[in-house]
């Protein structure tokens, strides 16, 4: 019987911010693509590992973007969540 559950995909990326207030992007060539990943706690935990191994830069970030979002934005509606 084939999976008909809809795969949720994460991705992980991160990088040096121009200003600790915004989401722009120093340079996007150094843009740091971690992962796609196939739920949120595996997402979760590269996103830690990264976030935590440049704690000593404060324009470093890194985030969890929801891709699935991204695919079919009614989503949300759709499940209730």
């Amino acid at each position: 019987m084939p999976d008909t559950q809809q795969q949720l995909l994460h991705l992980v990326i991160g990088g040096e911010l121009t200003d600790l207030k915004g989401f722009t992007f120093k340079d996007l060539d150094q843009v740091d693509i971690v992962g796609v990943y196939p739920n949120y706690a595996s997402a979760l935990v590269a996103w830690r590992a990264k976030a935590q191994s440049t704690v000593d830069n404060a324009h470093m970030r890194y985030f969890i973007v929801h891709l699935h979002r991204l695919l079919d934005p009614g989503q949300d509606a759709k499940s209730g969540t």
